[in-house]
């Protein structure tokens, strides 16, 4: 009945996020809809079950202090050849705001050498974002490319270093970032690269950058995803409260 259901939602609620309980309780929810449909058990039953609140924009950004992202960059170890490619991609994020998937499939012919161009594809907004290739990214990328990268067929820039031979997926993007933190044992709570593009949004923000660059350079669509950033900017939101 209602009860059980209620007394497994209250052991389970203190291990997960009110989010992940919010699903957990849409699933139950299906399940009871699926059974009342059997005659397994009471019709309706699904209704009593009460959901999680979760509110829109109550969760800040995932980003890190700028310094934290220099002292993650430094901590990987260019002395290997997997390092050397580990350091070029997250270089590349904490430079540009790319994310996993555009990292894994950004291809030979999307670095214009002659020009210092870097041709970025953006499948969100259908338009390849073009960024001026930096001394330091481009340094990084040369590194990699003629003293770490397999010698294999494949276009993609970034490829697999140990076997089976073959190109990335973002997933390996994740792992790889998640390796150099416990390595370095950073004080790096996020799972995934994605703080680091966060970062680089906050870090822009502080030095004057204005959000429709910013936006321009993350991919955003709209100006709304850009401003969450601005609950970031501490310093500027101390300026502006009321006594």
């Amino acid at each position: 009945g209602a009860d059980e259901i209620h007394g497994f939602i209250r052991v389970v609620s203190p291990r997960v996020s009110r989010t992940t309980l919010q699903h957990m309780v849409a699933q139950v929810r299906s399940l009871l809809r699926f059974l009342a449909g059997r005659g397994l058990v009471t019709p309706e039953l699904d209704t009593q079950i009460d959901t999680a609140r979760v509110y829109r924009g109550e969760r800040l950004p995932r980003s890190l202090p700028w310094e934290t992202v220099r002292a993650f960059l430094q901590a990987i170890s260019r002395s290997t050849p997997m390092g050397r490619r580990d350091y070029a991609m997250f270089l590349l994020i904490a430079t540009y705001g790319l994310r996993t998937c555009e990292v894994a499939a950004l291809r030979l012919d999307d670095i214009r050498w002659r020009t210092s161009e870097l041709h970025v594809p953006r499948p969100k907004t259908r338009s390849p974002l073009v960024l001026p290739l930096t001394d330091e990214v481009g340094a990084a990328l040369a590194e990699y490319l003629r003293e770490a990268r397999p010698a294999l067929p494949h276009r993609e820039v970034f490829l697999r270093v140990r076997a089976p031979a073959g190109t990335l997926r973002p997933t390996a993007v994740t792992e790889a970032f998640q390796r150099w933190v416990r390595r370095g044992d950073l004080p790096i709570a996020y799972q995934g690269p994605h703080c680091l593009r966060h970062a680089l949004a906050v870090h822009l923000l502080r030095k004057g950058t204005n959000l429709k660059t910013i936006g321009d350079l993350l991919g955003h669509r709209g100006a709304e995803s850009t401003c969450v950033y601005l609950r970031l900017h501490v310093e500027d939101l101390r300026e502006v409260a009321l006594a």
